[in-house]
């Protein structure tokens, strides 16, 4: 090959890369390559909600088979209902005195949120202590002093000691009753009152004597007293005391009598009439159902046979059927607002009038009782 030809293929080989270069120019642009996805952010774990943490104060023993027994009830009523959204604890046997604000101021210290205060005497402590803890809700049993974090809540215990008033009214075969009463408050005088109501709408002649203890669980006491009425003439007892001692009293000497507050049927079988039971469940579920969802808010509840609070139950097998049906008819009159147990007239034991005829005692009424019907003996203590 001449440099002729040498020469022209080079000069050849360098318009065809020039001419390349040029069509590479013009054509699409080459894309640079997508930068590497982002490695994906784990989401934030919820925020663990810590369950409320709640605490009871109790007067007596959880195993007094009445009154604590029946609050204890339905402490596990709220923890079936909510499960691990709520931690309970309980204080049991805490009297009425310097020791039950140390006890509640000690509740609250500890991370409790909610607090029950289960007997009336709790009322003055609990208010000291409410006033210290803002963010702790308050809730205080038979108690009628509020606070902006502090209710009060109740039960109509009156409705069950009238109904056991008309079973022991049939029963009775002296004509006279006895009342083992605890602590001369309004409450208790109510009932008593309520119990001789309920008697003599059977026998108008029924007389009720009364025994008072000052306490609401002595067992020793109750017995006494339940033995002091029976030697007086007292046929047929009822109880505003905690423990069965009235009931088993009752059962050794013959006699018949109630439960009180729980059903007491096994402590003295034979004795038994009936117990007027409370149910505290309904209105604890409520109360933390309120803390919850945070529509808690200061008032004064009570409630009873209408709400499911109240109940009369096992009734003896020899009490007549008409006088089982009268129960069932005042339990329904009760739910439906058709019957009143406080209508008048209704006298004291000294012939003054407490309620007109035809008239309804209301609450304001009920909750200030401080004197005995017509038929009942002798004066509340202290009035």
């Amino acid at each position: 090959m001449t440099d002729l030809q040498k020469r022209s293929l080079l000069k050849l080989a360098a318009l065809s890369a020039v001419a390349s270069a040029a069509l590479i120019g013009c054509g699409k642009k080459e894309e640079p390559a997508p930068p590497p996805a982002a490695a994906p952010v784990a989401a934030p774990a919820p925020a663990k909600v810590e369950p409320l943490k709640i605490a009871f104060a109790y007067v007596g023993p959880v195993g007094d088979g009445g009154w604590t027994f029946a609050h204890d009830n339905g402490r596990k009523e709220i923890e079936k209902e909510f499960g691990d959204k709520v931690v309970t604890s309980f204080v049991e046997k805490v009297p009425e005195s310097a020791d039950a604000e140390r006890v509640i101021r000690d509740m609250a210290s500890q991370g409790n949120k909610l607090i029950f205060g289960t007997t009336f005497g709790y009322m003055e402590p609990m208010l000291k202590v409410a006033a210290d803890f803002k963010d702790v809700k308050f809730e205080h049993a038979t108690g009628y002093k509020t606070a902006d974090n502090l209710r009060t809540y109740d039960s109509r215990t009156y409705e069950g000691a009238y109904m056991a008033g008309v079973i022991a009214g049939k029963m009775s075969k002296t004509g006279t009753l006895g009342v083992v009463g605890s602590v001369p408050i309004p409450e208790v005088v109510r009932n008593i009152n309520s119990f001789t109501l309920g008697a003599q709408s059977v026998n108008p002649k029924v007389k009720t004597k009364v025994v008072w203890v000052n306490e609401w669980f002595n067992p020793p006491k109750e017995t006494e007293a339940a033995t002091a009425l029976i030697n007086g003439g007292a046929d047929v007892l009822f109880q505003n005391t905690d423990s069965s001692a009235v009931l088993q009293t009752a059962e050794k000497m013959n006699k018949r009598a109630f439960g009180w507050d729980s059903d007491m049927t096994a402590y003295g079988p034979k004795a038994h009439l009936g117990s007027a039971v409370i149910n505290w469940g309904p209105y604890y579920v409520k109360a933390v159902k309120d803390a919850l969802e945070g529509k808690w808010a200061t008032g004064q509840t009570w409630w009873g046979v209408k709400e499911g609070a109240i109940d009369m139950v096992s009734i003896a097998a020899d009490v007549p059927d008409d006088t089982k049906k009268r129960i069932d008819e005042i339990k329904a009159g009760l739910k439906d607002g058709s019957f009143s147990i406080w209508k008048g007239p209704i006298m004291d034991n000294t012939g003054k009038e407490l309620v007109a005829k035809d008239a309804v005692a209301d609450d304001k009424f009920l909750g200030g009782l401080k004197t005995y019907v017509k038929g009942v003996e002798g004066k509340v203590p202290g009035n």
